[in-house]
């Protein structure tokens, strides 16, 4: 990938943390009443470095596409730099969700949607949500991709049992996710906004990543990154102490909060500011110190009076 300087001519290996997760997905081996049908690369078996890294490609190709080749139907959702709607390709009939970046007159196209752009159009994997097509047109900037039915937030909360899911479910969720995540990480891609809202699912029970545009590419030795990263239920400890030195972990927390809540039906830490979060995750698990945590009193967020709760 251009954007961290790597050469990728040359054959990639797993790294440490990949082959953590890869441990960790073949323990979510999908169970004899497994609820979906699991992806036909799926293996029991740790995959090896190529498989891993297999491109999957779309099923349709878009190139050089119009605004105009595509129906609008329903608007799915709209945040700081976009609206996404549910569309149609007129040509081949096939569903769609299309992407439009607010384009400032001055400022030009936002960052987020070049790095969203720059990274997914390198990530091609069966677990991560397909880029089609970019369409740029004088004044409009559409990204086209492939189409799910809803995120994971809605899918629990359409839930008649508060959410909570069987065993099953939660099990192909989480070795999906976690399949993702390593691919991301093998590629040198941090999400950095993991959360039930950029899970997105389809109808045959595949979960796959979605929204990059808080992604970040990384390299050796790790990088110095903002703190205003991830949705705050779901932020790591060490970003909301003000660190800018994270790395692969700062998904695994997010992941590993993701579980927790698909298990409970609710969030595990519903924080409503940096302090407030930190005190509920302490509360739990309890409160570090220098002994347990070597280097948290040099973190710009520390606080020597935090209350102290033993886990």
């Amino acid at each position: 990938m251009d954007m961290d300087g790597r050469d990728r001519s040359k054959s990639r290996t797993l790294q440490p943390p990949t082959a953590d997760y890869l441990d960790l997905i073949s323990n979510l081996a999908s169970p004899k009443t497994f609820l979906f049908h699991p992806p036909r690369s799926t293996s029991r078996s740790h995959p090896t470095p190529a498989a891993q890294s297999t491109t999957v490609a779309p099923s349709t190709t878009m190139d050089k596409q119009q605004p105009s080749s595509f129906q609008q139907l329903e608007k799915l959702g709209e945040g700081t730099y976009a609206t996404v709607f549910k569309g149609r390709n007129r040509q081949t009939g096939e569903l769609v969700a299309l992407k439009e970046i607010h384009l400032d007159s001055e400022e030009g196209t936002p960052s987020t949607a070049i790095r969203e752009i720059s990274l997914m159009k390198e990530l091609k994997h069966e677990s991560i949500v397909s880029l089609y097509d970019v369409i740029h047109t004088e004044n409009k900037l559409m990204l086209v991709f492939e189409y799910m039915d809803k995120d994971l937030k809605k899918y629990m909360d359409t839930r008649a049992d508060r959410g909570q899911l069987d065993q099953a479910t939660i099990m192909s969720f989480m070795h999906q996710l976690l399949k993702g995540i390593a691919f991301c990480h093998e590629n040198r891609v941090l999400h950095r906004d993991l959360k039930p809202q950029n899970l997105l699912i389809n109808k045959k029970g595949q979960l796959k990543l979605g929204d990059f545009g808080l992604a970040r590419a990384f390299g050796i030795p790790v990088n110095t990154f903002s703190n205003e990263v991830v949705t705050l239920w779901y932020r790591a400890p060490d970003v909301l102490l003000g660190s800018r030195t994270y790395n692969t972990s700062i998904d695994i927390w997010s992941a590993g909060c993701i579980m927790a809540e698909l298990y409970t039906g609710r969030p595990l830490f519903p924080g409503t500011t940096n302090e407030d979060q930190l005190i509920k995750i302490f509360r739990l698990m309890g409160t570090p110190s220098e002994r347990s945590w070597p280097g948290i009193s040099q973190l710009p967020e520390y606080k020597p009076n935090f209350h102290v709760w033993i886990s």
